[in-house]
C-alpha cells in the first residue's frame, strides 16, 4: 500500500464536497458486477451528471500530476474516477475487484492492477467506515484525512466497514499499470524514491544518479506492456 498525502488541498476537498453534498445518490448496487452486488450497500453519485464529469475530469488530471502517484502505479490506463457515499448503516463487504473493467462510453478494457481510494470526508465527520484490506501480514485499516488517498493491488481481499454515525465520502479509481508484475512495480517505486531523495543532496555526483537513471528506466524497459 503507497498513502499519497494532500492529493487534493483542503481547498480543493470542500470545493468537491461542495458540489457532492448537492447531489442526489444513487443506489450503489447498480454499478457492482456479480458476486460483489450481494454485499453492496452505498450510494453512487451520477456518472452522467455534468457537474460530476466535470469533478471526474479535474481529479484525473490531478492524478496525472501527481509524482508520487505516477511514481507508485506506472499508469497506463486510469478508470474515470466514481464518487461514492456511505450513511448510517451502508458498508460494502468483503469483495475483490473485476479483473477486466470496460471504460465507460468507449470499447476499451482495461487491467485493474492497482486500486484507489481518496477520502473526501474528514476521520471525525464518520464512525467506523475504515478501508479493510487484507494482505499476507494481516489485515490492514486504513481511514485518512480528507484529501489523502491510498493507492493498494485490485487484487486484494478488501471492504468498507458500516458506517455507525455521520457520512463517509470517498472517491475510488482503478489503474492499470505499464508494470504488470507486482514486485517489480514495488521495486521501481522504492528505487525511484530513492533517485528522487538523492537529487536535493548537492553532495551526489551526477554520474552516480545518471547510473541509477540507466538501471531504473531499463528495468521499465524490460518489465513493461503497452
Amino acid at each position: 500500500m503507497v498513502v499519497i498525502e494532500q492529493l487534493l488541498s483542503k481547498q480543493e476537498v470542500q470545493a468537491y464536497r461542495d458540489i457532492l453534498d448537492k447531489q442526489a445518490w444513487q443506489d450503489g448496487k447498480q454499478t457492482a458486477m456479480g458476486m460483489a452486488a450481494s454485499v453492496k450497500s452505498n450510494g453512487q453519485a451520477d456518472a452522467s451528471n455534468s457537474a460530476i464529469k466535470a469533478l471526474t475530469n479535474q481529479l484525473l488530471a490531478k492524478l496525472g500530476a501527481t509524482p508520487k502517484l505516477i511514481s507508485a502505479a506506472l499508469p497506463h490506463r486510469i478508470f474515470p474516477p466514481c464518487f461514492n457515499r456511505y450513511s448510517q448503516g451502508e458498508h460494502y463487504g468483503f469483495h475483490v475487484d473485476a479483473a477486466i473493467m470496460r471504460i465507460p462510453n468507449t470499447n476499451d478494457v482495461m487491467r485493474s492492477d492497482m486500486s484507489m481510494t481518496l477520502f473526501l470526508s474528514e476521520q471525525d465527520e464518520y464512525q467506523g467506515g475504515e478501508l479493510i484490506i487484507k494482505t499476507d501480514f494481516g489485515q490492514q485499516k486504513v481511514k485518512l484525512n480528507a484529501g489523502d488517498a491510498v493507492l493498494y493491488p485490485s487484487s486484494s481481499l478488501h471492504q468498507v466497514s458500516p458506517v455507525s454515525q455521520g457520512k463517509r465520502v470517498a472517491a475510488i479509481t482503478w489503474m492499470q499499470s505499464l508494470i504488470p508484475d507486482a514486485p517489480m512495480r514495488e521495486t521501481l517505486f522504492n528505487l525511484d524514491q530513492s533517485i528522487q531523495a538523492l537529487l536535493s543532496n548537492p553532495n551526489i555526483a551526477r554520474e552516480e544518479l545518471d547510473r541509477l537513471h540507466h538501471v531504473y528506466h531499463n528495468l521499465i524497459r524490460q518489465h513493461s506492456q503497452v
